[in-house]
């Protein structure tokens, strides 16, 4: 996956919306105010020494454990709580895998929404 497409496909989420609270550099996606996805667009104040493409994406503390331990392209999130957060390197993984975390990251934060406004997510 490319930038344009892990944006895209976040976007396409019923409910995303994105802003730029952190900078020029950094593209965060929301569900109802809540931040689940928050996209490196490269350089700036939030660059890394390899400078690789990454998200970071909120997981369960067990979720994160689980694909750090499987996927060296995923690692804990430099600007993040790293329990929750991890960064995830997607163009070194399968565009499928890519999706489906975002997807875990979107429903999760949704599943956290009171239960009048869960329901508009969460089928």
């Amino acid at each position: 996956m490319n930038i344009e497409e892990v944006r895209d496909y976040t976007l396409s989420l019923k409910g995303v919306t994105e802003d730029q609270p952190f900078g020029d550099d950094i593209l965060t996606f929301r569900l109802e105010g809540k931040i689940f996805v928050c996209l490196w667009l490269g350089g700036g104040k939030h660059d890394m020494k390899d400078g690789e493409p990454r998200a970071a994406l909120k997981l369960s503390p067990e979720r994160n454990e689980e694909l750090r331990a499987q996927y060296d392209a995923v690692q804990p999130a430099w600007h993040w709580n790293k329990k929750h957060w991890s960064d995830v390197y997607y163009e070194q993984l399968e565009a499928a895998l890519v999706k489906q975390w975002i997807e875990e990251s979107y429903l999760l934060v949704a599943s956290k929404l009171p239960k009048a406004v869960r329901g508009r997510y969460l089928v």
